[in-house]
């Protein structure tokens, strides 16, 4: 059945898989506004970057978390642009690591490789809760950071007694300007649109920081509530509601884009 969201006014906040995600969209019937609301840049210094991975290539690491699949893509791109990536490749192949859900796996598939560990669940949380199985006294671990520092997760890598080393591969920025931020909190003012999908936290956060910039957070508010909120999984879904926002839509397991437009397309249509 063809078109199943013919009609409807979607609006993607995603920024470096946008058109991939309009793409499906676009394909079930949908007219998608794009605005992505920030983008993912390398880390501006490199030399931190660099000298975690010469660590990880030293075998100086007993486990490796993965957060994202963009950093490992992030790490990948550092290594080879400094004649590292076969060394890259084969350190993290003999380092026991643990995925934080889907993507990091995925992005390790890439690389002809497969995660030691996944966490229990795809959060922090979930992390944690799969290491506390782990002897980490006296244990390096690394730890790719996704957009920014995690102390939670750190000081709770500290406390079993590990050595834990971050490295940042990349930081986000905003992406969409001012005005087009604007033009999205208006519509959802005006009950324009069905749907408004968010993919990362920072999307969150940078929705809400132009509303108050602007004195609109009344208006963003009453736009979210008539709007049926996508979230692409438990992290991003949790970061809404810790903003007072109702999730309407989001995967059960499975947290990648297809299951995402697949739960879209059921939540919308209960509708009709």
């Amino acid at each position: 059945m063809a078109d199943l969201l013919a009609g409807r006014n979607i609006a993607l906040a995603e920024g470096r898989q946008l058109e991939d995600l309009a793409a499906m969209l676009e394909k079930e019937g949908a007219t998608v506004v794009r605005c992505p609301l920030v983008s993912m840049l390398d880390a501006p210094d490199p030399a931190p970057v660099l000298e975690w991975l010469r660590e990880l290539i030293g075998g100086r690491f007993d486990l490796v978390i993965l957060m994202t699949g963009e950093a490992v893509r992030r790490l990948l791109g550092f290594a080879e642009r400094s004649a590292l990536r076969d060394s890259f490749i084969a350190a993290l192949g003999k380092t026991r690591t643990l995925t934080r859900g889907p993507k990091p796996g995925r992005a390790l598939r890439e690389l002809g490789l497969t995660a030691t560990m996944v966490a229990a669940a795809p959060t922090s949380a979930g992390v944690i809760e799969t290491v506390q199985q782990e002897n980490l006294a006296g244990k390096t671990v690394g730890l790719t950071l996704a957009g920014g520092p995690n102390g939670t997760l750190e000081e709770f890598l500290r406390q079993a007694g590990a050595q834990v080393r971050p490295v940042l591969p990349y930081v986000y920025a905003p992406a969409a300007d001012t005005d087009r931020v604007l033009d999205l909190i208006h519509h959802l003012e005006a009950g324009q649109l069905d749907c408004l999908v968010f993919t990362s936290t920072p999307q969150v956060d940078r929705l809400f920081e132009v509303a108050h910039e602007h004195g609109l957070e009344k208006e963003l508010r009453q736009g979210l509530q008539r709007t049926n909120i996508a979230a692409i999984g438990p992290v991003v879904a949790e970061a809404l509601r810790d903003k007072q926002v109702t999730v309407h839509i989001t995967p059960e397991q499975g947290f990648v884009m297809k299951n995402l437009v697949q739960q879209i397309k059921r939540g919308l249509m209960v509708q009709s």
